[in-house]
């Protein structure tokens, strides 16, 4: 007779409330050694708390968390906890200015006469970490240099290195396309063999089915179920999330008419990343740009929206010269843009929502400088309506919203100028199912008001509501797939495989 196996980590009962917000009423899971353990549900659902709780930043109002079998460590021994378990997160937590080395023996440099830092003895330890790990990664190399992938084997590196055997991986390939996302899921595996456990969050569905043994589905702050990848249908998970039948077919829709006129029209543009392109978009049409990184397609949508200037070839927005390196300009020439990273680019944390959303405008709001706080209340709120933003009100910090109801946010604020050029890149990433279709059917709404949408996304979902898809590689456009592709046709164009 078998011995039953003692869960790594184990979370029972766990509720969490700030005053009378329930952002946890009934959390629970349970993670066995070396499995990759799959945590879903919608934003709002409760798995950034539970994160919280597993990690010490927080202690549960109720419940117990357990690692193997003992109770977790008392909230202020950090160091105990940086034994347990660490987490990953989709912002990196390194210092990019500090070499790989530096990074991975912050506060803790090995230190020889006189209290100085013993620079070879530290490249040695961090080299034996990297080696012990497989992390091929120079510790020399200052890790602003690093690629996403290699950064997050740092960070897992690091955790390892203090005794850690639980990593959480919170939407790890938001920022990587689908080579990079494999060679992530082959060193997890290979991590697994080594002894390593991890808890995996994403709201890429078919991401927790090539990767994970059991997953853990949160909805309204409660668990709903924990169950083997293997026996839980893709309908059946969704449904668990959402707590309704979802399907997955966007909405019907025409053909864009013939004769729409062309809004945008580019013309030879070339530069570092891209080389000659050349493609128009019709009023009312939603064009997709898609490719692996480095493939020039975000490079490419940032300079429409006035974040580069390219060094040669030009573009036109309603038959008008669209100014390069220039985003107020881009913005006065009606280009709206959601940009690829909401945390970085796409919002200023320390301000309402209502100042967030409504920044691009303040000109239409006012005169001579000034804003009637009435006026831009009134159409911060059609805009929180109109986006279906579950929030307070316009005056609720945007930092407290979360990632689906941000980037409805990020969203607002392109749509609030009304542009005629709409350009969203990567739209729904690290978002939940609900807010994804919210944010795409904003798309649909602005094809059906004749403004023209380039969108760039490694999402087959937010690709298919496109009326064709231009695909690029190496700085080129190489296949353009009209509306009703098949997956393995455009995956096959992407990769290159198709093509020279």
């Amino acid at each position: 007779m078998s011995t039953p196996t003692i869960p790594l980590v184990e979370a029972e009962g766990v509720a969490k409330r700030y005053g009378p917000t329930v952002a946890l009423q009934d959390g629970r899971i349970t993670v066995l050694p070396g499995e990759s353990h799959a945590l879903v549900g919608r934003n709002g659902a409760g798995k950034s708390t539970l994160v919280n709780i597993l990690t010490g930043l927080q202690a549960p109002d109720e419940g117990t968390v357990r690692f193997d079998g003992g109770p977790a460590p008392a909230l202020a021994d950090r160091d105990a906890w940086r034994t347990k378990v660490a987490c990953v997160y989709q912002k990196p937590t390194v210092v990019p200015e500090l070499t790989v080395a530096e990074n991975l023996f912050i506060n803790r440099q090995p230190t020889g006469r006189g209290g100085l830092i013993n620079w070879r003895r530290l490249h040695e330890q961090a080299a034996e970490v990297l080696a012990t790990w497989d992390v091929r990664v120079d510790p020399d190399v200052r890790t602003a240099e690093l690629r996403v992938e290699d950064r997050q084997m740092v960070e897992i590196a690091r955790a390892l290195s203090f005794g850690a055997r639980f990593i959480i991986l919170d939407e790890p390939t938001a920022q990587l396309d689908n080579r990079e996302i494999e060679r992530l899921f082959a060193r997890m595996r290979s991590l697994q063999e080594s002894g390593v456990t991890f808890l995996f969050i994403s709201h890429h569905l078919q991401e927790v089915y090539e990767v994970c043994q059991t997953v853990t589905v949160l909805r309204d702050a409660r668990w709903i179920t924990t169950a083997p990848v293997a026996e839980l249908p893709r309908a059946e998970l969704v449904e668990a999330m959402a707590g309704e039948a979802v399907t997955g077919q966007g909405p019907a829709r025409d053909a864009v008419p013939a004769d729409a006129p062309e809004l945008l029209t580019v013309s030879g543009l070339t530069a570092e990343a891209y080389t000659d392109i050349s493609f128009t978009v019709r009023g009312g049409e939603v064009v997709g740009l898609a490719g692996i990184s480095g493939s020039g397609k975000i490079e490419l949508a940032e300079s429409l929206a006035g974040l580069h200037t390219p060094s040669s070839g030009s573009a036109q927005l309603d038959g008008r010269a669209l100014p390069f390196g220039d985003v107020p300009a881009a913005l006065r020439a009606g280009v709206g843009c959601v940009p690829r990273d909401r945390h970085d680019e796409g919002l200023v944390p320390g301000m309402t929502i209502g100042d967030n959303a409504t920044m691009t405008v303040l000109s239409r709001l006012g005169r001579f400088g000034f804003v009637g706080s009435d006026r831009r209340a009134r159409f911060a709120d059609e805009l929180i309506e109109r986006l279906d933003i579950h929030a307070e009100g316009p005056q609720q910090p945007v930092s407290d919203l979360s990632g689906g109801n941000a980037q409805k946010v990020v969203m607002a604020r392109a749509l609030a100028s009304d542009p005629r050029l709409l350009v969203l890149i990567n739209p729904t990433a690290g978002v939940d199912v609900k807010s994804k279709e919210s944010l795409l059917a904003r798309m649909d709404s602005c094809r059906e008001d004749g403004t023209a949408v380039l969108v760039v996304s490694d999402e087959l979902d937010d690709l298919r509501r496109c009326d064709r898809v231009l695909v690029l590689f190496h700085g080129r456009i190489v296949a353009e797939h009209p509306a009703g592709w098949h997956d393995h046709e455009l995956i096959a164009s992407i990769e290159g495989v198709d093509h020279g």
